[in-house]
């Protein structure tokens, strides 16, 4: 069955990307079409491509920028890439983008990520199913002047830019940082050139798995995953490092591992992040999502700043900052977006600010971090129900009448009382519900945790 018939591109084209297997989902004639359609959509004249180290990223990215050239736009490859330096290029260019990655996703599968100028996501609601109808229709003559393809190098651009916005001062640090054979191995590199190591100052870097392998042969490039982290956290207590770095695949996100060798909650880095954002930008906004610790909306509004709460997504998450000027945006799931990248996410930003946290500082990581985390926070727990909607039901008709506790649906069911909060919220794809719980300790965390999973899983 061909790959662009209705019912592969309907599967194909998610939420808020393109992603499925090579070939028999994904493939060039997919890309092409695709390529083409995104040109028409958005109207570009111009776009630029980039391309994770997959083995079918190439040829993919190829095959679009051939369909885009067809249908008249000028296309800028800048080859090898980061998701967040496709998202750089977008903005410096001011053209739109597309990102071949399948990020943290198994070697089998590849995708696009796209956005508009200025790195504006592309979602269903704001083009994707467009751009995903549009190629499954019959397919317009080229146009009558084909666009140009030519290639530009802006890792040296990218690096330079990051680094102006977050510069890494003060102490001599020790780091480790596992790519986990994505493309981290190809950005971290010159960005840490660019800090350099003295013996007053710096960063030692200790590398592993730099080498760009899409087959993924040590572990899956996913550091939410505590098994995929096991590597960065035995070599960060080996090495005696002051902290460690993992990246996903494509390397928009960010996981930090503390010096002795305990993984930090993405909510504690967005506490951290948004204190030193605000230290640059007083009474500025800072977006939350509502899973992220109650310590974040706590510690902004204690610092002056007004804490936003949105869904869980990147493209609430932007459309939220872009309507709130917001500096700042974090999500529990390792996506951090700052409003001098275009709004954008960046993995090796959120590293970067990191670092410059630890070297203005005299004492070890976790010290440093010990005020951004008081609370017990229970991470995601994934529950495989016949029935999401009922379920849900039957969660709050238990928890309606807890005295104190505060109910709302900004994205599916959160309960919240002094003491604890939870949220179960449907997944998009699959039938299942996601539970996070955060209580004022170990033992109230998880109680409700457990009290909670006992009505989803009954």
């Amino acid at each position: 069955m061909p790959t662009t018939d209705r019912a592969n591109t309907h599967a194909v084209f998610k939420a808020y990307d393109v992603r499925g297997t090579v070939p028999d989902q994904v493939d060039e004639e997919l890309a092409r079409r695709t390529g083409g359609a995104f040109v028409r959509v958005v109207g570009a004249t111009r776009i630029v491509v980039g391309h994770d180290m997959r083995p079918s990223s190439p040829g993919l990215a190829a095959a679009f920028a051939a369909g885009a050239a067809d249908a008249g736009a000028d296309v800028v490859m800048i080859g090898l890439a980061s998701t967040d330096q496709l998202y750089f290029a977008s903005g410096d260019l001011d053209a739109p983008g597309a990102m071949f990655t399948a990020s943290h996703n198994p070697a089998a599968y590849n995708g696009i990520k796209l956005c508009r100028a200025g790195a504006q996501p592309i979602g269903a609601d704001t083009g994707l199913f467009a751009i995903r109808d549009a190629v499954t229709e019959p397919q317009p003559a080229p146009a009558v002047i084909p666009g140009t393809i030519t290639r530009r190098d802006v890792l040296e651009a990218y690096a330079a830019h990051l680094l102006a916005l977050a510069p890494v001062e003060g102490r001599r640090l020790k780091v480790v940082a596992d790519a986990g054979n994505g493309m981290a191995g190809l950005t971290a590199p010159v960005v840490f050139e660019r800090i350099g190591c003295t013996d007053d100052g710096g960063v030692e870097l200790v590398p592993m798995y730099f080498e760009l392998d899409g087959t993924f042969p040590h572990h899956e490039a996913n550091p939410i995953e505590p098994e995929n982290l096991v590597d960065l956290q035995k070599r960060v207590e080996a090495e005696g490092a002051d902290l460690g770095l993992a990246f996903d695949g494509d390397a928009d996100r960010c996981f930090v591992v503390d010096e002795l060798g305990r993984a930090v909650s993405p909510s504690t880095l967005t506490a951290l992040i948004a204190a030193r954002e605000l230290a640059k930008e007083p009474g500025a906004s800072v977006i939350h999502n509502l899973i992220t610790s109650r310590r974040v909306p706590e510690l902004v509004a204690e610092l002056g700043g007004t804490p936003v709460r949105t869904r869980v997504g990147h493209s609430y998450i932007k459309a939220t900052m872009a309507e709130t000027d917001a500096v700042f945006g974090g999500e529990h799931s390792g996506h951090f977006y700052f409003r001098d990248f275009w709004r954008a996410d960046s993995g090796m930003l959120a590293a970067l600010h990191t670092l410059g946290a630890l070297a203005e500082s005299d004492g070890p990581l976790s010290a440093l971090l010990a005020d951004y985390q008081r609370y017990s926070l229970s991470g995601e727990v994934n529950s495989e129900v016949a029935d999401p909607a009922a379920t849900l039901a039957a969660v709050e008709t238990a928890y309606a009448g807890t005295a104190g506790a505060a109910v709302d649906h900004l994205d599916g069911l959160t309960v919240t009382t002094d003491d604890w909060w939870f949220n179960v919220r449907p997944s998009n794809t699959e039938p299942l519900l996601r539970l996070n719980v955060e209580g004022a300790d170990d033992e109230t965390m998880t109680r409700v945790r457990d009290d909670v999973l006992a009505l989803i899983r009954k």
